[in-house]
Formats: C-alpha cells, structure tokens, sequence
C-alpha cells in the first residue's frame, strides 16, 4: 500500500538534481527578497534611531502646534511655571532635572564631497546631561559654560568639516571649537551638535527657549500633568514622552520608505514569480513520464499537486535564506538621510528583527506558492495514460 503523500525526500532530490535551473530560479527568488528585507529594515533602522532617542521618564515640552523643536519657541515666564508647576525628579547630586533649550539648525559641509547638510545645534544644561543618562562622553571633555566651545555627536563628527576634537565649526558669526565627542548609543542625539544653553541663546540672539525637558518624580502621569497644565491660561505648550515625541518625527520618513520600497518589492517580486512559474513548468514537461508513474503506483492527483508545490515552496525558502543573508549583511552599513520634519541630516544603521524575518519568510512563501500552485496543477490533471505514453 503506498502512502497518500510523496516523500519529502523525493521533492528535495528533485531540485538537487536540477542545480543549475534551481539556482538561477532562488537567485531571483533572493535578489527580491533581499531589496524586500532591506527595506524593512531601513524603516527598522530610522524608527529605532529616533525612539532611542528618548527616555521613557522624560517629558518634553513645545509650543502647542508646533510640531518640532526648531519650529517652537517657549518664554522664559512658561518654562519658569512649568519648573514649578511639574512634579520634576531630583538627581543625586539634588539639582532638579529640568533643562530648557534652543535647538537651532545651521549649514555644514560634509567631508569628501564640500556638500552642505543641515546639522541640528542643541544647548544643554547640566541638568538636561544628567537627565540623559543614554549620552556619554567618548573623548575629551564638556563645553565649560560661557565659552565657545561644543561637542559633537559620534554620527557627525567624522562626516562634516571641522567636526572632529581640535577642530573648529564657524556658525552664529564666531568659530566655536570642538573639545569632546559624545555617544548616544546610536540614537539621533548622535547627529547632532551640542554646547551651553546660554552661550547659544546669546549667540544665536534668540529670546526664547525651543523646547523645555523634565524628568517626572516616580508615580506621575503624563496625562494628569497635561490636564494640570491646560486649566493655566499662561501656558500655550502640548507635552510628550520624550520617547513618543521622536517616534513621531520618524513617522513621515518611515512610512514613506516602507511604501515605496514595498511597492517596488512588489513589483520585482512579478518578475521572480514568473521566473518561479517558468522554471516549475520546465520542471513538469521534463517530468511527464515520471509523474504518470507515480501516478500508476496509486499516488493521487492530491499528492501529485502537494509534491510540486512543496517542491516550489522549498525553492522559495532557498531563496529568502540567501536573500536574508546578504541583507543582514547591511546591519554594518551607516547611512545618512534628512529628516523631513526636522529638515536636519540624521545618520542610522539597517535593523533586523525577528518579525522583519518572519515577514520575509511569508513574503517568500507567498510568492513560491504563487510561482508554483499553476504548474502544479497542471501535472496534477495529467491523464495516466497520456503522460506514459511520453515516456
């Protein structure tokens, strides 16, 4: 009595004794499931770089529709109420961890190409330092306040001009030198530039503040200080999650990435599946004789049909293994793009996640099956007798 099913052995010995038509078939497979991938994992990449950006305890304050800090601007009388109005953690040292700060955009150009770029300058606090406990000191020292010296991010020092330690960035009509280089643990702190909150109020001659920063005591709730804070006719400001608040900023880019590249994935994924088709229904005509005896020997129509679209499905993973491959490859690549919202150069890293993986194994599928399920069908409809006869 033979079984109801063909061996899987069978269908893997049949794509091993065809090598050459079954690489050129995953290598189509693989080249689309790479750009797939790679897309994912770029939109991974900015979202993971910007939400890393925050910390979950820390509120950020701006100007209520402003949208992002360099479109914000915050008087000294609302940040004054904010810092005495919010319940504000304490550091060890018992300083509050509240720090206001203008956050400017100039022009650089980048090393190699004398392109320009739009650089995000940030003024800090001692307070607001500490209240990023994510942002360490690499190399160097902090700018000392009251004097013309900042410190660059990990992800642009080596990228623009006068960037790196002992060099010197000319903007707000002074040179400013470069005494030290930090990291953000690859967030979009990383891109950007930072010196003494006054010095750059004095320097960029501006009034008010861009964005206020706060850590909240344990135990408080965003919303109840939100609904505090909009009873106080003074107070013109929306907050956020500091996490929440550059997830946002992300959104526009992210989504724009992921639709594009998906829609081109689609499109060359067309392409693969007819590749798939043409290689399984070569695989059928060469086969006629062999199935017609498969089906003498009791195998049914089912079988036949499970055989052959097991055979395409395993030549779809075959190929979303080699194209996983060489995407998780891109996880060494730094790239750097604008930031629609922000209008600011930010630099990140392809990611891979495990539900990237996942869904690039379905999209694989999907297509093997769609690839597969015609020729499958078609060898499964051969007449017994017909297809002997071509032996």
């Amino acid at each position: 009595m033979w079984p109801e099913q063909i061996p899987l052995a069978y269908t893997w010995r049949n794509l091993r004794a065809r090598a050459a038509t079954t690489a050129l078939a995953a290598i189509g497979m693989a080249l689309v499931v790479f750009v797939f991938a790679c897309v994912l994992m770029l939109s991974a990449g900015i979202e993971a770089t910007l939400v890393k950006t925050g910390e979950e305890n820390n509120l950020v304050f701006i100007r209520k529709g402003a949208g992002v800090e360099i479109q914000s601007a915050i008087d000294r009388e609302q940040a004054a109420i904010i810092a005495s109005t919010v319940p504000v953690a304490r550091g060890i040292d018992g300083q509050a961890l509240f720090s206001a700060e203008p956050v400017v955009l100039i022009t650089l150009t980048k090393r190699g190409s004398d392109k320009p770029s739009n650089v995000t300058i940030r003024g800090v606090t001692a307070a607001g330092l500490a209240a990023r406990p994510q942002v360490q000191l690499t190399a160097g020292r902090w700018p000392r306040p009251g004097t013309a010296e900042v410190v660059t991010g990990g992800a642009m020092a080596g990228r623009f001009k006068g960037g790196g330690i002992g060099e010197s960035l000319r903007f707000a009509q002074r040179d400013w030198k470069v005494v030290g280089e930090f990291q953000a643990g690859g967030s979009g702190f990383d891109s950007e530039i930072w010196g003494d909150a006054d010095t750059l109020m004095q320097a960029f001659r501006r009034q008010a503040y861009s964005m206020l920063l706060l850590r909240m005591e344990a135990g408080s709730d965003p919303d109840t200080i939100a609904a505090q804070l909009a009873q106080d006719p003074r107070i013109n400001l929306e907050l956020k999650r500091e996490t929440r608040f550059y997830a946002d900023q992300s959104a526009a880019l992210s989504t724009f990435i992921r639709i594009l590249g998906i829609s081109l994935s689609v499109i060359f994924s067309i392409g693969a599946v007819v590749g798939a088709m043409i290689t399984m229904y070569a695989t059928v005509a060469n086969r006629t004789a062999e199935i017609g005896t498969l089906r003498a020997l009791g195998f049914t129509r089912r079988a036949i049909l499970q055989a052959f679209l097991t055979e395409s499905l395993l030549l779809s993973l075959v190929g979303a293994a080699a194209g996983l491959l060489g995407a998780s490859l891109m996880q060494n690549v730094e790239l750097s793009t604008l930031n629609w919202q922000t209008f600011s150069e930010v630099a990140f890293r392809f990611r891979l996640t495990v539900d990237i993986v996942i869904n690039t194994l379905v999209f694989a599928l999907l297509m093997g099956l769609a690839g597969g399920f015609l020729p499958a069908l078609r060898a499964a409809r051969l007449k017994i007798v017909d297809a002997l006869r071509a032996a």
